[in-house]
């Protein structure tokens, strides 16, 4: 197994691993202000062509809120704790309906047991390569909203916000809905507030319909290129079980989002910050770690690879 800290120094890791808040808030204004411009372009000139690139946009910034929540969850991204939490809790995972501490508690599970069978997201990956069919399938579904009401409902009978009564029957709290899930609710609700204020209420409906349809898309290729397919799935060594892929310009705007591409060196060394991830590829590169390891250029290579042959 790859061991970072036999090839780096403790001091040139100390390097890698600074926090910046300085550079956490550019993170963070500049992904938030690439929504603002999204939702400005359909107020400005609402038409066909604006709206679905907006939805393209917002589902690609939907997947980099998940990107926020997991930084700020490594507490990797601000070097203040409290900073991190707030930033994690308010800006990354309430407005696309996760809780931060439930979310963590399977993702540092994820991370301890990658390469058995107790990672808690084997099974998002565990059986590709796949037909071109079955992925077209999965995509459809995606785009077309059923994997997001498969998941938000899952989170909601999670939280005891649905839930079934002594008949079976499906029945709704909520009173849980106000104390499990009044992040996401407060937060949603603050963005359409800000909408509305401006004289567009309207808009809110693409930040919904993205969620229920580009996010999922995004959201899935991301997960499926980070360890899908992959050399050696059941190996605990991450150069063999996670890939980084080097995305185009335009996949930075889609399906990595916030450096979330450079899975590989995060699994290497967990506490770099993402703005720190890209130089610590190269020195990984330099030192001849990546020579053996899954880089994909563009997200339509991983594409290929998740396609049965």
């Amino acid at each position: 197994m790859t061991r970072v800290a036999d090839h780096f120094s403790k001091e040139e890791l100390q390097l890698y691993c600074r926090r910046s808040d300085l550079l956490a808030w550019v993170t963070v204004l500049g992904h938030w202000g690439i929504i603002a411009l999204a939702f400005t372009l359909v107020a400005w000139q609402p038409n066909i062509l604006t709206v679905v690139l907006a939805l393209v946009i917002l589902g690609g910034r939907q997947l980099g809120c998940g990107a926020l929540m997991h930084e700020c969850g490594h507490g990797s991204l601000f070097a203040n704790k409290k900073l991190n939490r707030f930033v994690g809790e308010w800006l990354g995972a309430a407005p696309v309906l996760y809780r931060l501490d439930d979310y963590m508690t399977s993702h540092l599970k994820h991370h301890r047991e990658i390469g058995n069978q107790e990672d808690p997201d084997l099974h998002r990956y565990e059986r590709y390569p796949v037909s071109k069919h079955a992925l077209r399938r999965k995509l459809w579904r995606d785009i077309t909203g059923q994997t997001t009401w498969k998941i938000t409902k899952g989170q909601l009978f999670a939280n005891g916000i649905l839930y079934r009564d002594e008949n079976g029957r499906q029945r709704f709290s909520f009173k849980n809905l106000l104390v499990r899930w009044y992040r996401p609710v407060f937060s949603n609700l603050v963005l359409f507030s800000v909408l509305a204020a401006l004289g567009y209420p309207l808009l809110y409906l693409l930040w919904v319909a993205a969620y229920f349809s580009t996010y999922m898309v995004c959201s899935r290729i991301r997960n499926l290129a980070e360890h899908a397919a992959v050399p050696d799935l059941t190996s605990m060594d991450p150069l063999k079980n996670t890939r980084t892929t080097i995305p185009r310009w335009w996949e930075r705007f889609t399906f990595a989002p916030n450096s979330v591409n450079y899975h590989l060196e995060h699994h290497l060394v967990p506490a770099i910050p993402k703005y720190r991830l890209a130089d610590f590829h190269q020195a990984l590169k330099r030192k001849g770690l990546l020579s053996e390891a899954d880089i994909c250029q563009g997200y339509t290579d991983v594409v290929r690879k998740l396609v049965a042959a």
